[in-house]
């Protein structure tokens, strides 16, 4: 059990130098809340930091607090904060803006360009005992609700981004190409918004397994080797016709083109994962047949909705988890994320003991 001097806190060095060490616990501003953190899930960004020590732009510089989709519980509030109390359960919305300039006024906070995200550097993350945080960016978890779906918050509201960017709607025909986490969320927002067929692509069976548990009506593990045009054909065949929206969640060249060469004339292709900064794609395709291309960067006014989701019990979040870890095992958390050890989908580090703050 933790003591209240305990801040145990996981702190990204460098490239493969992931230490365990202690931190001052950070007292509150005015406008945040202190969180005893409960529980972090491990993102692919985080995995990448690891790797590369950078994600495009974004470079680990110094010693960086990592983790970033948490839920815990208030321990202390900030003077002026009047929408939490000690002892709530809340998820953590890990990125705010400035609040005054265009974007932040406007809405579209998300692109913000000095916003402050949890493990993206310079900023550090949440994965440690105590971390405080803006109120307004924490919202309170009904009863009900476990403190890893206040976790999973964060992907799910990606997915959100990524749906309602792409207008999915009653009767839409969407092909979701990768089926890790974001593709998996992309595809239980999908259903939840009407999606009328979905078909979900990866190189992996056992994901798309669990896609179906999550209501892919379909399913397609891409043959190696295969030509681009061929798999355009098998995409339709398996679809039945050609998808109104492809949303694509793996930020691979390849399956950019197959978002393009695979949508309907007049259909949305979606990006959201992140890859290489630069990519050839078929831009006349999509100009000739004006496919739109749109991109999603995080999320933005999106954790209501998916909380909502969340809380209504028509959707499972929760058979994304595939490992449980304490914080103590870190790195070991971390090494099955990275080598997908176990048919590792979503990978859950407790920061207490599992199940203390869950409805009992």
């Amino acid at each position: 059990m933790a003591s209240k001097s305990d801040n145990l806190t996981s702190v990204l060095y460098g490239i493969d130098d992931l230490r365990l060490e202690q931190r001052p616990i950070p007292v509150p501003k005015d406008d945040e809340v202190l969180l005893e953190m409960d529980c972090v899930g491990i993102c692919g960004s985080d995995v990448h930091y690891l790797v590369n020590g950078r994600i495009g732009d974004f470079i680990v510089k110094k010693p960086m607090v990592i983790g970033h989709e948490g839920a815990g519980i208030v321990s202390k509030v900030g003077a002026k904060v009047k929408n939490l109390k000690v002892g709530d359960r809340v998820a953590i919305e890990p990125g705010y803006g400035c609040r005054v300039c265009e974007y932040c006024k406007g809405g579209t906070y998300n692109l913000c360009p000095d916003m402050i995200f949890c493990a993206t550097p310079p900023y550090d993350g949440n994965l440690t005992r105590y971390f405080a945080h803006p109120a307004d960016f924490c919202y309170k978890l009904p009863d009900h609700v476990t403190m890893e779906e206040g976790a999973l918050l964060e992907p799910l509201s990606v997915g959100v981004h990524a749906c309602r960017r792409a207008e999915v709607g009653l009767g839409s025909n969407v092909l979701i190409l990768g089926a890790g986490p974001i593709g998996l969320v992309s595809l239980i927002v999908a259903k939840a918004m009407g999606a009328g067929k979905v078909l979900v692509s990866d190189l992996l069976q056992n994901r798309l397994d669990v896609a179906k548990e999550l209501g892919a009506d379909e399913t397609l593990v891409f043959p190696k080797n295969t030509p681009e045009t061929e798999l355009v054909k098998l995409i339709h065949n398996r679809l039945g016709c050609a998808p109104d929206i492809t949303i694509d969640c793996t930020g691979a060249e390849a399956t950019a083109r197959l978002a393009i060469l695979s949508t309907k004339s007049g259909g949305v292709g979606v990006v959201v994962g992140m890859g290489a900064p630069e990519v050839k794609v078929p831009l006349i395709n999509a100009l000739s047949r004006e496919v739109d291309i749109r991109c999603v960067f995080r999320y933005c006014n999106d954790y209501p909705f998916a909380l909502s989701l969340v809380a209504s019990g028509k959707t499972n979040v929760k058979r994304l988890i595939t490992h449980h870890f304490n914080i103590q095992e870190t790195a070991e958390a971390f090494n099955t994320t990275r080598h997908g050890l176990g048919g590792a989908i979503k990978v859950m580090i407790h920061v207490q003991p599992r199940d203390k703050n869950n409805p009992k």
